[in-house]
């Protein structure tokens, strides 16, 4: 994984983001993921980008990460006293999730059995 951000850093800049705008200064819009989207076929009725992140919340849940570490994952603000004073990142934890994450994707890539389903 390393490796391959690395490779494409000479496209993505040397800035705070991976996949940012002016190099990594700045996160991606909502508007710039729903026009990738839009490029790939994808319309804002069929998905919209907050989805993924939807997606991603339950299914690290079902893989058996906690509420918590999700929300932190999510940039989710904690409310009150906690949220002002405790500034801990918990990288490790995140980093261990991420790759829990990386992993399951690749499952489903390289063809891990996919349950079909009907639409209601």
């Amino acid at each position: 994984m390393i490796n391959s951000l690395q490779e494409i850093q000479p496209l993505t800049g040397h800035g705070e983001y991976v996949f940012g705008i002016r190099s990594g200064e700045r996160p991606l819009s909502e508007n710039t993921i729903n026009a990738a989207l839009k490029t790939l076929g994808y319309s804002s009725d069929v998905i919209q980008p907050h989805g993924f992140r939807h997606t991603a919340a339950t299914m690290l849940a079902e893989l058996g990460w906690n509420t918590e570490a999700i929300d932190r994952q999510l940039a989710h603000k904690e409310q009150g006293v906690k949220g002002v004073y405790q500034k801990a990142q918990y990288l490790e934890e995140r980093k261990r999730m991420m790759q829990a994450w990386a992993d399951y994707a690749d499952g489903l890539r390289n063809g891990a059995q996919i349950i079909p389903f009907k639409a209601a």
